[in-house]
């Protein structure tokens, strides 16, 4: 309830994530089926670059502003196309969407999105920007809840986007305890889990318990902007990348997030060099 996105908005883990999860969509409609995309921590849906919060942390100076400077070869490339399509209107008027609002626009007419929203504020300008949008549902809810009353989808086909602010330590347990219960209910789902690359137990706890749910069927993409050094005792933990966990994940994702991340590595590099890790079930 106190996390508020307005902070990061647009920095170097929005791009990843927003880059990722637009190829996810459009891997989804390759078929001509309708699909349902769930967010179940969508925020209010488009964020002020130029407002107090963003302004505060200039997070979106390494991120979405580093990516507008780049070579436009680079936003013209077919695996970012359309990320960059989808937010450059937006960017040039100082603006960021959110995932909701980058997933409204890649959708077909027989798509449908459900985006949830706890927090009264953000929850209140989610519904006020799809006011009278038939496509989109935003709904004032838990989204660990929606994982247990809304699934699976009358469409059958489709993508759950979880985003959860990582701000409580029994976070990465909520997650997976949700996230295996929406399993049984829809074992066709593809489901996309960010988290932050930040505290190396953290992360190494949530590998294993994800794995556990799908051991053969998840891959996880992670984009480091630097070196991820272990802190001094009582140091605060460095956030030095974005994490993508996708389970039931298309068969060329791992294979286009390794290429998303190389184009965006030299971009949104902090320090010396930016890497990546692709691990794939499928291959061990």
């Amino acid at each position: 309830m106190n996390y508020r996105h307005a902070f990061h908005a647009g920095n170097f883990a929005d791009v990843v994530k927003h880059a990722l999860l637009c190829r996810l969509v459009r891997y989804l409609q390759r078929k001509e089926g309708a699909i349902r995309v769930y967010d179940t921590h969508a925020g209010p849906g488009l964020y002020d670059l130029d407002g107090e919060a963003a302004r505060r942390t200039m997070e979106h100076a390494g991120g979405v502003a580093a990516l507008a400077a780049a070579d436009p070869a680079l936003r013209e490339d077919p695996l970012l196309a359309d990320y960059w399509q989808a937010i450059a209107p937006d960017v040039a008027d100082g603006r960021y969407p959110g995932s909701p609002l980058i997933v409204r626009r890649l959708l077909r007419r027989q798509d449908r999105l459900s985006a949830y929203e706890l927090h009264p504020e953000d929850g209140a300008a989610l519904k006020a920007l799809f006011a009278g949008d038939k496509a989109v549902k935003a709904i004032a809810l838990d989204g660990w809840l929606a994982l247990g009353a809304h699934l699976p989808p009358k469409e059958k086909r489709g993508l759950v986007l979880i985003d959860p602010p990582f701000e409580k330590v029994s976070e990465v347990d909520d997650l997976a305890d949700a996230l295996e219960k929406a399993i049984v209910r829809w074992r066709g789902g593809t489901y996309a889990v960010w988290y932050p690359v930040k505290k190396r137990a953290t992360v190494e706890r949530l590998h294993d318990r994800l794995s556990a749910l799908a051991p053969d069927e998840i891959v996880f993409a992670e984009f480091y902007r630097e070196a991820w050094e272990p802190s001094e005792a009582g140091a605060a933990e460095t956030f030095v990348g974005s994490g993508l966990a996708v389970i039931n994940p298309p068969f060329v994702f791992a294979e286009e997030a390794e290429r998303i991340f190389s184009r965006l590595a030299p971009v949104l590099v902090r320090g010396k060099a930016a890497t990546f890790s692709i691990k794939d079930g499928a291959k061990g």
